[in-house]
């Protein structure tokens, strides 16, 4: 998610369209906070772990 939020906000920045910016800060966001929560050890999405 995190490379797909980073991939959105060039695309937005490039092209100029503000909403793929935004969806791509959103998404970019999640990303971090789902990589935060899983790297100190909470379940995310159920999963303790994923391979």
């Amino acid at each position: 998610m995190i490379i797909f939020g980073l991939i959105l906000l060039l695309i937005g920045f490039v092209t100029g369209v503000p909403i793929v910016w935004t969806i791509g800060v959103i998404v970019l966001l999640v990303g971090l906070a789902l990589w935060l929560l899983g790297s100190l050890g909470h379940a995310v999405g159920g999963r303790h772990h994923y391979y």
